[in-house]
């Protein structure tokens, strides 16, 4: 046999202070780094450094592990050792105006630029009409125009010449010249050309309509000359421009002389100014226009596309950028392209680009929580996108649904270089890697994190180090090593393990913000152990309100609980209520009732669709052991029904299969157990005890019932043996074991429970095919053969007639 009574030592670590070489945590220096992760912190590490596309990192845990916390972390420690990336600026397109132009700078070369072309503007708008105002410029043009007029009046000359020598008088109009004929020098009017003869106005017709061709051959010599006229006047604006602007353009284009791109800007900036010398000339007469107002409203927007558009400055920046984006919308992610209202239009220009959460990471890193990127419109598909193509395309996330079909820039893409850290639950990262093809091509790395650690032997240490991280950056006050004892046996309790650490950093966290409230209340300098335990205390009573009142509903006799003496196929199970921030456990009455039939065990909770899909498994487990156990000694003929009594919700989990089953066997052997113990584990077909979770709630949720009703020295709890290093039980019921107030056993077979319970042998299985006389399981098979012979006779009955 195998049942142990454990002492008080065997049912809470309790931290040996010899191990810590402390005082207080001010002794200790704070944490750098991350404990009990290393599998996580080795894949981070391993992704971070590799820089291959699709090598970006999913952090996958529970929440509370520190994933969040540590991303930045170390993803801020490796990115302060990189380059600065470049800045990158949006300039106007003059090619293509819907089209505006990405260039990339070094590292505060971008606003600089940005600066030297707002001074060069400034430089245009001084210095042009500067050069036309002169008297150089002036001098120029009058020669040309006097050319142009002398040449003109020389043609004109000599289209009067040819009129009078036909007898033909020109006169100008708006359209053109009109011919008038002339009889002895003298215009003649319609009457007196109507008394001419024939032959005359023959005449005069064939004289007019020559005059005219002549016209018409002068007329385009004088448009050739107005138009060689302003050639030469803009051949003159040109080079007066180019005199004025020339130099300027020209100091910029040596100091970008390494920057093909940035010198193809300047020459097309400065052709669209020398296009343009009329922009940078003022005139008086437009100044007193009332119309001014209007045309310097449409001259500033002509001026912005001289602007540049610094859209990523890395000036300040150290090493390559962490952006941390808690909102990663589709906008915050990508960029946007902004409109404004002007005069009842709306409209944009590239001066409206701005940046989004992946321009500001571009050339370092970008850290996201997988749970928003998922649930944001779009968020998801843009960022695989961006990381498939290397490039970042700002659009406008109506042209994807064809909600809106509007003209709008198209900014040239920018080339991505970033690694994606993504922080989300296992279950986010089940899905996307079984249901999403390109999860696994883009996220190579998985950074897992556990719940729980090694318990090593300088545990206490490092959790003291963790405490003087945390009394450092949140300005704590510093705990004693009592106090740092607590906290380490409280870790122990959050993983459910004597030998391991729970990873779930944000409720020990928790636990010292509220441990210094309390040391600050009374007035400490530092943080005791006294402090330590009125934290827990308070943060159970802030959640344990339904505990209390089934506990007094126990007390009361309102939930029906019998806590000493001994009962037929009855047996005292306990299970965990689980509230989300808070868990508790419950003792509860189960009840079995076998009788003769062939329907096997019947489970009431699966009949009225109480049972979860692992208790029905369970109970069908229970078959499998009768039959293994007895079935192949006699053939099984019974009925049997087992019951969570007062239960009026769902049941699920296979815990109780070893309580369930010692009901059974005791209303089968009909052998009383005792009502003083209670029963965790669950069991195999083997009849081997395995062990299960919350163990050490249940026995809590047992003691708090015995101690309300009052403890009698026989009370306790039958564990799986393999449960007793999960074990880590509140000091109250260290003591009362200590006392001999309460008890704990550990067992390993369904033989051991039953002896504990009956206080019968179990019994061993003879050569014969029976058991030991006056064991368990010969009171069993006694009432199984039983139940067979009824059954015979009844399809076998025997009349007093038929006998000879």
């Amino acid at each position: 046999m195998s049942i142990k009574h454990l002492n008080s030592s065997e049912i809470r670590l309790s931290c040996d202070l010899e191990e810590a070489g402390f005082e207080t945590t001010a002794e200790v220096a704070p944490l750098e780094g991350m404990i009990g992760q290393e599998r996580a912190v080795q894949a981070t590490e391993f992704g971070l450094r590799i820089k291959r596309p699709g090598y970006n990192i999913f952090m996958t845990g529970l929440t509370g592990t520190g994933k969040s916390s540590y991303a930045r972390s170390i993803v801020g420690k490796i990115s302060a050792e990189e380059a600065v990336p470049d800045d990158w600026v949006y300039v106007y397109n003059f090619e293509h105006p819907g089209e505006p132009i990405a260039l990339n700078f070094p590292a505060g070369k971008g606003a600089e630029f940005r600066h030297q072309i707002e001074e060069l503007v400034e430089d245009l708008r001084e210095n042009i009409p500067k050069a036309f105002d002169g008297e150089d410029y002036e001098q120029q043009k009058s020669v040309h125009v006097k050319e142009f007029q002398d040449a003109r009046a020389e043609l004109l000359d000599e289209l009067n010449k040819v009129a009078q020598e036909k007898g033909v008088n020109l006169k100008r109009t708006s359209s053109g010249f009109v011919t008038i004929p002339l009889q002895d020098g003298e215009q003649i009017d319609e009457d007196e050309y109507s008394k001419l003869d024939q032959e005359t106005k023959d005449e005069l017709e064939k004289n007019s309509n020559e005059v005219q061709i002549k016209a018409m051959e002068i007329m385009r010599k004088v448009q050739k000359l107005e138009k060689e006229l302003k050639e030469k006047l803009k051949e003159l604006d040109q080079e007066v421009g180019m005199a004025a602007l020339g130099h300027l353009f020209n100091e910029l284009k040596d100091e970008y002389a390494d920057f093909p791109e940035v010198i193809k800007y300047l020459e097309a900036f400065q052709e669209d100014v020398l296009s343009n010398l009329s922009d940078f000339r003022s005139d008086e007469e437009d100044q007193q226009n009332p119309m001014m107002w209007l045309r310097q409203q449409g001259q500033d927007q002509s001026d912005r596309r001289y602007m540049v558009n610094l859209l990523v400055d890395n000036r300040e920046t150290e090493g390559a950028p962490m952006v941390y984006e808690t909102n990663p919308s589709y906008y915050n992610l990508l960029g946007r392209v902004e409109y404004e209202n002007r005069f009842g239009t709306v409209t944009t220009d590239f001066t409206m680009i701005k940046a989004g959460a992946l321009h500001r990471a571009n050339g370092g890193y970008l850290v996201l929580q997988a749970r928003d990127v998922l649930t944001s419109i779009q968020s998801w598909e843009v960022l695989k996108r961006v990381l498939k193509t290397s490039e970042i395309r700002i659009e406008n996330i109506s042209e994807h649904f064809g909600l809106v079909a509007m003209s709008t820039l198209r900014p040239e893409p920018i080339p991505l270089d970033v690694k994606v850290v993504m922080i989300g639950n296992p279950f986010i990262y089940f899905l996307l890697y079984h249901y999403d093809e390109d999860f696994q091509k883009l996220f190579k790395v998985k950074s897992d994190f556990d719940i729980e650690m090694e318990c090593r032997d300088d545990y206490v240490t490092r959790m003291a180090s963790f405490i003087s991280f945390h009394c450092t950056r949140q300005g704590l006050r510093h705990f004693d090593r009592y106090a740092v004892v607590e906290i380490v046996e409280y870790s122990n309790r959050l993983a459910g393990s004597q030998d391991k650490l729970s990873t779930r950093f944000n409720e020990i966290v928790d636990l010292l913000f509220e441990a210094d409230a309390w040391a600050e209340i009374d007035g400490a300098k530092l943080v005791g152990r006294d402090h330590v335990e009125k934290a827990l205390e308070e943060m159970i009573y802030r959640s344990n309100k339904y505990e209390q009142k089934i506990v007094d509903l126990i007390k009361e006799g309102m939930i029906l609980l019998d806590l000493e003496g001994e009962k037929n196929g009855q047996v005292n199970a306990l299970s965990v209520i689980d509230q989300g921030d808070y868990r508790f456990g419950r003792p509860s009455r189960i009840t079995a009732s076998t009788y003769l039939g062939r329907k096997g065990i019947i489970n009431i909770e699966r009949e009225s669709e109480l049972s979860g899909r692992l208790h029905s498994k369970g109970i069908m487990i229970l078959n499998g052991y009768l039959g293994m156990k007895y079935g192949t000694l006699i053939p099984l003929n019974l009925t049997a029904s087992l019951c969570f009594e007062q239960s009026y919700g769902g049941v699920d989990g296979d815990s109780a299969s070893a309580a369930e089953l010692f009901a059974l066997l005791s209303s089968l052997a009909e052998v009383p157990l005792r009502q003083d113990l209670a029963v965790t584990g669950s069991i195999n077909q083997k009849g081997e005890i395995q062990p299960v979770g919350g163990v050490s709630t249940k026995i809590e949720g047992f003691f708090m019932a015995c101690k309300t009703r009052g403890l009698t020295g026989k009370q306790g709890v039958i564990i799986p043996g393999q449960n007793q290093k999960s074990l880590m039980l509140k000091k109250e019921v260290v003591e009362a074991v200590e006392k001999g107030d309460f008890n704990i056993y550990t067992i390993d077979t369904v033989d051991d429970g039953i002896e504990l319970l009956s206080g019968l042998k179990p019994g061993t299985l003879t050569k014969k095919g029976a058991f030991s006389r006056g064991s368990f399981n010969e009171k069993v098979l006694k009432k199984l053969k039983h139940f067979n012979e009824t059954l015979n006779r009844e399809n076998n009955p025997v009349h007093k007639g038929d006998q000879s």
